[in-house]
């Protein structure tokens, strides 16, 4: 938060304002205006000196000419954990710690800051950030409503606010509400009207809905998976709402709706029958009249009545262009929808076939528990199999199990223990008795590899058996990358198998160098076998929940 001192808000002489550590300086708009952005409660008084993070800023009188207010709200889902999302899962900011949040980051919002900063005839405005510390279940609807309603007080708080760009997911749900970033938008243009340019970012596993598109401008979508393009998406999105400021673009959105939910190496961007859409995607964005395009694959355990696949295709004012283009890739992706499965091998047939590789490391991939995806991370199940078949290589895995974490923090480093593991928060996991020594404990934050953000696993402890490293969490953090293994003494090519919970990492984490990879066929939340999950709220028929599943292609066109 800004904090001023006692003697005033305003001072006529004052140079200029510095939003964010690392940013350009910029100018503001009027005194009135800047004491409400500022500190919007506090008296006008004489004389002032504002201050953020101890240091000292003089304030500039210059006149701008446009405010772009960021917000941000992020969180992914799974309908299939039992265990529903608090306000806890999430870190929450707002004002100059938003922003300096992200400073450094390959993230959304610091791409899209890199960009708007560069004008100098804009002013930023710091708003709210909520973003989930890893995915999880269904957001309690408690919880979800003062999210939203913090959100939404940032926003009316306010002034004179000319764009608007928001960072979302779209694969967030709550109890009572299955499309919260549609709510979240409708309800920021009630605060600030009609004719306000909005433009939001989105994860490409996000679920789109006719609410989103009809209250947002424009928007950007990831492009690659496995993601690396995070900072790029921001910044693709802050320059589409800087032609809209700016008078140079007048965006038609086409959506067409694809009943499918895909999974499998063959999205992998860089090298999957997906990466051909997303190409063409890119040479429509990148063309003359063509303003964003892209695919929405959605999350299929994200179980809400929009969930489906779908193609965006922005042009500059104009829709039959928008629609023609929409209409090619969804073709195009309809004619190869049924190859993009992935194929799983059974937990016994894993394990056996981890006990033929002599020579290197095997990675057994636990997407059912994968917990950037929304599941809890507490399965044991290949743990088990593992012990069936014999298994006596050496084993690391995560866990996340609070129970067990406490029973060995009691014992203490160096202690000998039995402990209960797996099964902590789904059922559907049975508990697993083992014996063995605590290596590690640490509080469980720290930074990540992929971004450079910050973790917070809560307390965490390294628990050895015989053959069996478990790094054991009290809460979930996303395993896409090493970081986990890592931040605790743990380097995975130093074991005979690993057991990495997430459909897919960048390759260089396991699969440039690993023995091989196996895709297994777990109990989970997040199972790629996705007719095991029981789905009840998504339209039917899709695929491939139902056989014989028809595709009539139709493009529905928005423009504001």
């Amino acid at each position: 938060m800004y904090v001023a001192d006692q003697r005033s808000l305003i001072m006529p002489r004052l140079q200029s304002i510095k939003v964010l550590g690392s940013c350009s300086f910029v100018p503001l708009f009027d005194y009135y205006r800047l004491s409400v952005l500022l500190y919007p409660r506090a008296p006008h008084t004489a004389d002032a000196t504002l201050r953020y993070n101890s240091a000292s800023f003089p304030i500039s009188a210059e006149v701008a000419m446009g405010h772009i207010l960021v917000c941000e709200c992020k969180q992914e889902i799974s309908s299939f954990n039992p265990a529903p999302s608090r306000y806890s899962d999430f870190v929450i900011s707002s004002g100059a710690a938003f922003f300096s949040r992200h400073s450094g980051l390959n993230s959304e919002v610091a791409g899209a800051l890199g960009v708007l900063q560069q004008r100098s005839d804009m002013t930023l405005l710091p708003g709210y950030s909520a973003q989930m510390i890893t995915s999880g279940g269904t957001l309690a609807a408690a919880d979800f409503r003062r999210i939203a309603d913090e959100f939404l007080d940032a926003v009316r708080s306010t002034e004179a606010v000319d764009g608007v760009y928001f960072a979302l997911h779209g694969a967030m749900a709550a109890e009572d509400e299955p499309d919260p970033e549609g709510y979240l938008l409708e309800q920021t243009r009630l605060i600030l009207g009609e004719r306000v340019p909005i433009v939001a970012s989105f994860d490409l596993h996000g679920i789109i809905t006719d609410r989103i598109l009809r209250h947002c401008d424009a928007i950007s979508i990831y492009h690659t998976y496995p993601h690396v393009d995070f900072f790029q998406t921001g910044e693709r999105a802050a320059r589409l709402l800087l032609k809209i400021l700016d008078g140079k673009a007048r965006p038609t959105t086409a959506r067409v709706r694809i009943p499918a939910l895909v999974r499998g190496d063959e999205l992998i961007t860089a090298t999957g029958l997906f990466g051909r859409m997303i190409h063409q995607a890119q040479l429509i964005e990148n063309s003359s009249g063509g303003l964003s395009a892209g695919m929405f694959i959605g999350n299929p355990f994200t179980d809400v009545p929009d969930l489906s696949s779908n193609v965006i295709v922005v042009t500059d004012n104009d829709p039959a262009r928008a629609e023609r283009e929409a209409l090619a890739i969804a073709n195009d992706f309809w004619a190869v929808h049924e190859r993009l499965q992935q194929p799983l091998v059974s937990l016994t047939a894993a394990a056996r076939m981890a006990a033929e590789v002599t020579s290197g490391t095997v990675v057994l991939v636990d997407a059912a528990d994968a917990t950037s995806s929304g599941a809890p991370g507490d399965s044991n199940a290949i743990l088990h199999a593992l012990r069936d078949t014999g298994y006596h290589g050496r084993v690391l895995a995560p866990l996340v199990d609070p129970p067990a974490v406490q029973q060995a923090i009691h014992a203490g480093v160096g202690s000998l223990v039995q402990l209960t593991v797996g099964g902590a928060i789904d059922p559907r996991h049975q508990p697993l008795a083992l014996s063995g020594r605590v290596r590690l404990i640490s509080d469980g934050s720290f930074r990540n590899e992929s971004d450079g953000g910050s973790w917070h696993g809560g307390p965490t402890v390294v628990f050895e058996t015989q053959n069996l490293t478990l790094v054991i969490t009290t809460r979930p953090v996303s395993l896409y990358d090493r970081s986990l293994f890592l931040a605790h003494g743990q380097d995975p090519a130093q074991f005979d198998l690993v057991v990495v919970k997430s459909p897919h990492c960048q390759p260089r984490f396991y699969a440039d160098w690993a023995a091989c990879m196996i895709n297994v066929d777990a109990p989970g939340a997040t199972s790629a076998n996705l007719r095991s999950l029981g789905h009840t709220q998504c339209a039917r028929p899709i695929f491939p929940l139902d056989d014989h599943v028809p595709f009539e292609p139709f493009a529905k066109l928005f423009r504001r």
